[in-house]
């Protein structure tokens, strides 16, 4: 059993704390509509199944996301957007990861780009700091007395790791390849995780002192607000009296 984790605390702070609803659901259903021109079918279609859990695990109207999956495979095609990857580096030097959804990448390097300037980090090149972490999925419960069932179910279908935490949640870590498997198997049993997706995890992590912490939440809270950002990882690791 692995201690604290502190990335998970980082990298669900706003998931749990953040009141901004509309702008969250506005890049899920982004997600899912990209997803669904694949294809809307579930099961052919891991992409979509991972931006549809997620949509649920956030708690997104069931219509809401019934009406992207439609968008998304209509005929009309709509706009073009595109995935792309920025790495860079914030205070201290952590390592930081932006995924982002765009149908112009030119606006959003450069606002990526000035959230980085903003908070004394810099904008790197392709591979600079992605080699410092490693995807997998993660599956996370607030506290229950169902607990020994769950970790049970998880371990039979793949996953290799769980994480608890002091406040008494817990996060299920699995490969990507077992995500889906864990994720439905969860599903028909009928308990809900607060939260899960496939993510980069830092192997490592580097602690930040008051000043620093204060400047990287400022920076995550930045990228996280800009439209076209989906996802924000990092391997910093801030004390959880500096996270509030």
């Amino acid at each position: 059993m692995a201690g604290h984790s502190k990335w998970a605390n980082i990298r669900f702070r706003k998931g749990a704390q953040d009141a901004k609803r509309s702008k969250i659901f506005t890049k899920l259903i982004r997600e899912i509509t990209v997803s669904a021109r694949l294809s809307d079918d579930l099961d052919s279609n891991p992409r979509l199944r991972a931006a549809v859990a997620k949509a649920k695990s956030n708690s997104m109207p069931k219509d809401s996301i019934e009406r992207a999956i439609k968008k998304g495979s209509g005929a009309d095609g709509g706009d073009d957007f595109t995935n792309i990857r920025y790495e860079g580096y914030g205070p201290e030097g952590v390592a930081i990861l932006v995924d982002c959804l765009t149908d112009n990448k030119n606006r959003t390097v450069a606002e990526v780009r000035h959230a980085f300037t903003k908070f004394n980090g810099n904008l790197g090149a392709d591979g600079c700091v992605s080699y410092l972490f490693k995807q997998v999925g993660i599956i996370s419960f607030d506290a229950t007395d169902d607990e020994e069932q769950i970790l049970e179910l998880c371990i039979e279908h793949g996953a290799n790791d769980i994480e608890n935490h002091d406040d008494g949640t817990f996060d299920v870590i699995c490969e990507p390849s077992c995500f889906d498997e864990i994720v439905a198997k969860i599903d028909e049993m009928g308990f809900k995780p607060t939260n899960s997706e496939v993510l980069m995890r830092p192997d490592n992590t580097i602690t930040l002192d008051e000043s620093s912490s204060e400047t990287m939440l400022k920076l995550l809270d930045f990228l996280e607000d800009l439209d076209d950002v989906q996802n924000v990882f990092s391997n910093a690791d801030i004390p959880d009296e500096f996270i509030n």
